[in-house]
């Protein structure tokens, strides 16, 4: 009996991936993308445009393991079906992208199907890709193919079954992959619209910021709404989200990667400070906000009121370890870069973030001048926990309850 439900599964997935390759073949999820080059209307030669553009789409981050060479792979995403590997860039012709041609390429980048119509998963943020300009994909080759080819054959994938079959991508894309490329919106001026581009196609602010749903594909409607990736907690970057954000901190945070009352970059969001929008030029990273925020009012931060226990284990613990760095009082005066006031991740009765600091710091990024060392080395997870309750008390006004048994699992790989 268990033999014959595992043969009927196995039919099961051959229709369901022969249905779907037939859909995709079929035109369905073909992509209409418009002009062969983008907005953002760079100069120089290929070379010079591909390395601004693979900062502006942060290929670094992804493809860059740290201490390692550049954009020779290998990179791990632990996703909740398995662990995935990032693709060696370089020219390698073995384990890289050696021999590639520009269709291929573009293929891969845009579409999801590599070399020899091997179907790549979409932790490589195709969908978001999509919508890139051909010339501005091509320009990218042609930065890939001016760096040393370095040979690095990156670890198998491991995900467990059903996500293990590749048969399946065809239906999946037929189902999630846009079928429209970007497209500039008449409705809003030009600055606006290179924003856009450099959100959603580009930057691929959604891969993270927006919630998915069990097929791991973008929930409709929820776009960069907030979102949990690899236990970092990606918060809601609509306008909305940022109602508290002037346009110039925004900037600010952006460019360095904090901003005076409202945080630090810290886990993923170090990393696409430093590879991606710190690389940006100044009109770029303005037109960015201008599309974040959108023509709603800013409005005010709303005060908090601490409610944190001076006498708890985690007051003794912050007054210990934390307050040398950070600002012991949440009325103490500063420059704002290490302060804790306004930060979203103190505003998070989950405390996602604050755990997650606790257990791994700030991690490879952004030079913010404050690095986050790893407690998870020296404090028990009994600590760590209580240390999170306090610090959301008293710069959130929260009255979380976070156990030991949460900070274990923030501290997990």
């Amino acid at each position: 009996m268990r033999n014959l439900k595992l043969v009927l599964i196995v039919i099961a997935v051959a229709l369901i991936g022969f249905v779907g390759f037939a859909m995709y073949r079929d035109g369905k999820a073909r992509i209409d993308h418009g002009a062969a080059d983008g907005p953002l209307a760079l100069t120089g030669t290929a070379v010079e445009r591909g390395r601004y553009l693979a900062a502006a789409a942060d290929c670094t981050a992804c493809h860059t393991l740290p201490g390692s060479d550049e954009y020779a792979g290998g990179v791990a995403f632990r996703l909740p079906f398995g662990t995935l590997y990032s693709s060696n860039l370089t020219a390698d012709p073995e384990t890289g992208l050696g021999g590639w041609t520009e269709d291929e390429f573009v293929n891969a980048v845009r579409a999801g199907v590599a070399r020899g119509g091997r179907h790549l998963y979409p932790a490589h943020p195709y969908t978001s890709y999509a919508g890139m300009a051909r010339n501005d994909v091509l320009a990218i080759k042609a930065y890939l193919d001016s760096l040393p080819a370095v040979k690095n054959a990156v670890p198998v994938s491991e995900l467990s079954f059903p996500y293990s079959q590749r048969g399946l991508m065809p239906l999946w894309n037929a189902l999630y992959l846009p079928s429209v490329g970007f497209k500039a919106d008449v409705a809003h001026d030009e600055n606006w619209n290179r924003g856009a581009y450099l959100a959603n196609e580009l930057g691929h602010c959604g891969e993270c910021h927006t919630p998915r749903n069990a097929a791991y594909a973008a929930r409709d409607g929820q776009a960069l709404s907030g979102a949990v990736t690899q236990g970092w907690k990606a918060y809601d970057i609509t306008a909305a989200g940022l109602a508290t954000w002037t346009a110039e901190a925004l900037e600010t945070y952006l460019a360095t990667g904090h901003a005076p009352n409202h945080g630090i970059a810290a886990g993923p969001m170090k990393a696409v400070v430093a590879f991606d929008t710190e690389q940006l030029s100044v009109d770029d990273r303005r037109a960015l906000v201008r599309y974040l925020l959108g023509d709603a009012p800013r409005t005010a931060a709303p005060s908090v009121q601490s409610v944190a226990d001076p006498a708890s284990v985690g007051a003794k613990l912050y007054a210990g370890a934390c307050a040398g760095c950070h600002a012991p009082d949440p009325r103490a005066a500063g420059d704002g870069s290490a302060t804790l006031t306004g930060a979203s991740s103190v505003r998070d009765p989950g405390g996602t973030n604050v755990l997650r600091l606790l257990a791994e710091g700030s991690q490879h990024g952004a030079d913010t001048g404050f690095a986050m060392p790893v407690f998870a080395r020296g404090y028990s997870d009994a600590e760590r926990a209580a240390l999170a309750n306090y610090v959301l008390a008293q710069w959130g006004g929260l009255t979380p309850k976070l156990t030991p048994n949460d900070a274990e699992i923030a501290a997990l790989p």
